[in-house]
């Protein structure tokens, strides 16, 4: 492999990377602003209401998970960081502000996708040779956190959906929800690859990820490139 090669492939990944660390570092460090705010300094104290990436990155879920699914050519990326610590017991009204602290992770995705369409006008002023990886990078800043805020946005915990569901559910209801948080992942990967894949292999077409993220996502980028002027 010549220089150009390696060249070629350390630039491919710079436009993955940084858009993954920009939008996993936002949404941690939002859940952590959003508990401080709301009675629970514990994410503070611990140093993760900051928008340093090396205080949330997980070598897996940060790194090692979305290049994977980028080889794979799975039908969308996605990655985690190390979950912010909360206490929900110090927060000023638990239940309420479960949600809220919840909702802060997926909304700061949005405003970041946002914000990205915004610098699309901006990059005519970028040297010539800049201009296509600036391109992809904001592009796949875009992408990635529409799909980033919709995937936390499922109801099933652990993700931010999930315990937005919790919080809003009757008692009862919510503990048994609850309790799904262990097993919560799995059920997610069970749901959009497995479940899919054995559908195919009895001749059934069954596109999960399009009806729980893509079509969601698309309508996003609709609302969000309307509202910046694209």
């Amino acid at each position: 492999m010549d220089g150009s090669e390696i060249a070629g492939l350390i630039r491919g990944a710079t436009v993955w990377i940084i858009p993954v660390i920009l939008a996993i570092t936002l949404h941690e460090a939002a859940h952590g602003w959003a508990a401080s705010r709301l009675g629970d300094p514990t994410a503070r104290l611990m140093g993760r209401v900051t928008l340093n990436p090396l205080a949330h990155i997980d070598p897996f879920g940060t790194l090692v998970l979305p290049a994977l699914l980028l080889i794979i050519k799975a039908p969308f990326l996605f990655g985690y960081a190390k979950p912010v610590p909360v206490n929900f017991s110090r927060l000023n009204n638990p239940r309420r502000d479960m949600a809220l602290v919840a909702l802060a992770g997926p909304a700061s995705n949005v405003l970041l996708a946002a914000i990205a369409a915004l610098l699309f006008h901006l990059v005519d002023l970028v040297p010539d040779g800049a201009v296509e990886w600036v391109t992809e990078n904001l592009r796949n800043l875009f992408l990635l956190n529409l799909v980033l805020a919709v995937f936390n946005m499922l109801p099933i915990p652990p993700l931010d959906g999930g315990r937005i569901l919790v919080a809003v559910l009757p008692d009862r209801l919510a503990w048994k929800v609850a309790r799904l948080e262990r097993a919560g992942l799995f059920v997610v990967i069970a749901v959009l690859f497995l479940l899919p894949f054995m559908a195919a292999q009895l001749g059934v077409t069954l596109d999960v990820a399009r009806t729980l993220i893509w079509t969601p996502v698309e309508t996003l980028a609709s609302v969000i490139m309307t509202v910046t002027g694209h």
